[in-house]
């Protein structure tokens, strides 16, 4: 006779991204498998789970809760307490508990998935071509939530009541549309319907309207397209006159436009695509990712517009990732351009009446659906760094925008943060953090804050984190730039009540960075933030920074670039040559720089050489026309202005001039021009007029502008080298941080990162947040903590 099975029960908590993603629908399966009785439910934390059965069944599915869980789950814990045993045989999915969904974490949104691509192309399906089919596994979250729990009554679906048939599906345990909230057929759901720019619907259109876009765009048409988190602007990749058009009507000159593919044979067919890129190209967030063209394909294949990416070795590419876009380049059978739907400088349009409003002089077509948009939400960019010593497997990518497909999944870092916080971000390439517990929301991206309409969106992204987390700061921070309007933003707070902590510019890069990479608080590293400008703490503008701390004991600036004039001030960031002029001026007579092959001195017009000239020497008594900057970025500039490449004259978006000189570079070299490194109080200034100086006689001797961009690469990494090594053997430390915008250009980190690793140094780089601004929140809100945390410890 066997012996009695001793039975236990258990009471489980499980946090993380649980709800929303068929985490209650998978427990009960588990349960149901390992025989074992009781109930799952949302709760304020998560999932609740209440379990009974034998102990060796009850571990097994506590294991397999963390080792099976769904594809978008996201366990950050499980912890159990045991309980009364009360009896049983049946395990139920119940409503959820009281006040569920107060701590929830809510899932970013998802690409379809295969099952439902099956369905969606499947003749005799109920949803076949039905271009919002989704199930638990995929499809909108974020940008239609509009409060929490995530139940279809709190999101934009709740307009549309379940039919039988989809109701059916919702309320059955075993079947994957279980607890999806946007569950919809044709006969209950939204619908697609493409009009002209004035709102007047296409009668052709009626009975296919995907269809009929896709031979618009086939005809050269551009075509405002709906779709999870706003509108994208496509047009046919390969029809020149179609993409000029679009340039034109929407006023963007040179920067790339990325292109939307069906599949990834679609992606291969244009561009070099690795493992790791292939990896990430249909991961569940569906990035666009900026990969290597192909350089066989001449007289092979219909080439890419050269106006797609104008003079860039490579293209940004996304793979579809929603029914609509499956659908819609299904019917066209080739790529498509797909940007961003909004004017210049303006963000993406999500709500229909401001798209007709936006871009209704841009586009020709739209083709809209009546699902709202909660949150408009805009694509994330990434790009995989390949650097030497690292095999394939290794490179990982690094974002230059986190937004849709990651946002508003939490960062999880080291230290807990004391009280709830709102960290403001900068001023381009805007994001805000909202900070409590250890989790880091760091928001979509917003953009650069120039604008009402960016303020406004800006502020409608906090309100809607703060509700949806159940934020309430308790404490703010932002940048020390007095002009920006996130820190007026912040200072309004201030002013109603919340301790404000200003964080400088190149300080929160260096703990984004460390936060990024989930170092903890005290550990000491050297941080060196290379990018355009930001505020320093003597009141100049910073951009080439060597500092030598820790998060919770602050940073102290080692040493930095040399301070260069900014003629013009901001003006000279959009105009490169200016930063140039300056430098030429320090040598020369205004008659001898007339006979200098320097391309902007034939471009720029005499009056304007003048009036600079007597900028730089501070004849105008004007202070600010003439600031100082210890800027990496406007080194690069002087150096593109110098040798003339596109851009250098008037850039047409931020870091242009940067940008192309690195593209112009004949790849690496190991020849570096000269730099020298002299003592300051405190510190030390590395000399960059020496290195100028030689920049300046390459380009008088006729060397190839593609040389002189290749040396300067090289050169500005063993700076980096350089200066590192400097505070290793003075401080001792011999962990390296990098963060800023520079730090973005592929070819310097791909040889600042092993000089590095070959002086022994371990080097962190950013790979949850991007190295550029759009981090800077992160890094401010762990660093006001350590100060607020110190202030009332």
């Amino acid at each position: 006779m066997s012996a009695a099975v001793e039975v236990e029960r258990r009471e489980i908590s499980v946090r993380g991204i649980v709800q929303g993603v068929g985490f209650r629908p998978f427990v009960y399966a588990l349960a149901q498998h390992c025989r074992l009785s009781g109930v799952v439910q949302n709760d304020a934390q998560g999932v609740h789970v209440e379990v009974e059965g034998s102990r060796e069944s009850l571990e097994l599915f506590l294991q397999r809760i963390e080792t099976e869980a769904p594809p978008l789950a996201v366990v950050e814990a499980v912890t159990w307490q045991p309980q009364a045993v009360r009896g049983g045989s049946e395990f139920r999915i119940e409503e959820s508990r009281p006040g569920a969904g107060k701590h929830a974490l809510v899932s970013p949104d998802v690409a379809t998935c295969a099952a439902c691509l099956q369905e969606l192309f499947q003749s005799g399906d109920r949803r076949y071509r039905y271009p919002f089919i989704n199930c638990t596994n995929c499809g909108p979250r974020f940008t239609i939530t509009r409060s929490i729990p995530y139940d279809r009554a709190t999101t934009t679906m709740v307009a549309f009541p379940m039919c039988s048939h989809c109701r059916r599906e919702y309320d059955d345990p075993a079947d994957r549309r279980f607890h999806a909230q946007p569950n919809a057929c044709p006969a209950c759901g939204p619908s697609v319907r493409l009009t002209d720019a004035s709102g007047r619907e296409l009668p052709a259109a009626e009975h296919d309207a995907i269809a009929h876009a896709a031979a618009l765009l086939r005809a050269g048409a551009v075509v405002a397209i709906k779709g999870l988190g706003g509108y994208h602007l496509a047009c046919d990749p390969f029809n020149a006159s179609a993409v000029r058009a679009l340039r034109a009507r929407k006023a963007r000159e040179d920067r790339p436009f990325a292109l939307m593919a069906r599949n990834l044979d679609g992606i291969r067919a244009l561009c070099q695509v690795t493992p790791v890129e292939e990896t990430l190209l249909a991961a569940p967030a569906r990035p666009i990712v900026v990969l290597e063209r192909r350089d066989d394909l001449a007289g092979t294949a219909p080439s890419v517009a050269v106006e797609v990416a104008p003079r860039q070795k490579t293209l940004g590419m996304m793979l579809a990732y929603t029914p609509l876009h499956h659908l819609l380049l299904h019917d066209l059978g080739s790529p498509l351009v797909m940007t961003s739907g909004n004017r210049s400088s303006e963000p993406i349009a999500y709500r229909d009446a401001e798209a007709y409003e936006q871009l209704g002089r841009i586009a020709d077509y739209f083709l809209i659906h009546n699902r709202p948009i909660h949150m408009r939400c805009d694509d994330s960019v990434v790009r995989v760094f390949a650097v030497r010593g690292e095999d394939e497997q290794g490179s990982q990518p690094q974002p230059a925008r986190r937004s849709r497909g990651y946002a508003p999944a939490p960062l999880s870092v080291p230290q807990r943060f004391a009280v709830h916080t709102l960290a403001c971000g900068g001023h381009l390439k805007n994001t805000f953090c909202l900070a409590r517990d250890q989790h880091a929301f760091v928001s979509h991206h917003v953009g650069d804050l120039e604008n009402y309409e960016t303020l406004r969106s800006y502020k409608e992204g906090i309100t809607h984190y703060c509700n949806l987390f159940e934020v309430e700061p308790r404490l703010v921070a932002c940048d020390l730039h007095p002009d920006y309007l996130s820190t007026q933003y912040a200072q309004e707070l201030q002013d109603a009540g919340l301790p404000l902590v200003a964080v400088q510019h190149h300080h929160a890069h260096i703990a984004a960075c460390l936060a990024d990479n989930q170092r903890p608080s005290t550990e000491r590293v050297i941080g060196v933030a290379f990018d355009g400008t930001g505020y320093g703490t003597d009141g100049t503008l910073w951009g080439g920074e060597f500092f030598e701390g820790s998060i919770d004991d602050g940073f102290i600036r080692r040493g930095h670039l040399d301070y260069a004039v900014l003629p013009g001030g901001e003006v000279a960031i959009h105009q490169p040559w200016r930063s140039a002029f300056a430098f030429l001026c320090g040598l020369y007579s205004e008659t001898e720089l007339a006979d200098l092959p320097i391309p902007f001195l034939r471009q720029v017009d005499e009056h304007t050489l003048h009036l600079m000239r007597q900028v730089v020497a501070g004849e105008t008594g004007i202070s600010w026309a003439a600031p100082q900057s210890s800027s990496a970025g406007r080194l690069f500039d002087t150096v593109a202005a110098l040798v003339g490449v596109p851009g250098s004259l008037h850039t047409t978006y931020e870091g242009q001039a940067a940008i192309e000189l690195e593209l112009a570079a004949h790849g690496p070299t190991s020849y570096a021009y000269p730099f020298s490194v002299r003592p300051e109080e405190d510190g030390w200034v590395v000399e960059t007029r020496e290195l100028l100086g030689a920049v300046l006689e390459d380009q008088i001797a006729g060397t190839a502008p593609g040389e002189i961009a290749a040396r300067f690469h090289r050169t500005m990494a063993e700076v980096v080298v350089a200066g590192c090594r400097r505070i290793g053997q003075a401080c001792g430390v011999r962990t390296v941080a990098l963060s800023g915008g520079t730090f973005q250009n592929a070819l310097l980190v791909r040889q600042v990162v092993p000089l590095l690793r070959e002086e022994g140094f371990s080097v962190y780089m950013h790979r949850r947040v991007p190295a550029n601004d759009g981090g800077l929140s992160l890094g401010q809100a762990v660093l006001a903590n350590s100060v607020f945390h110190d202030g009332n410890s």
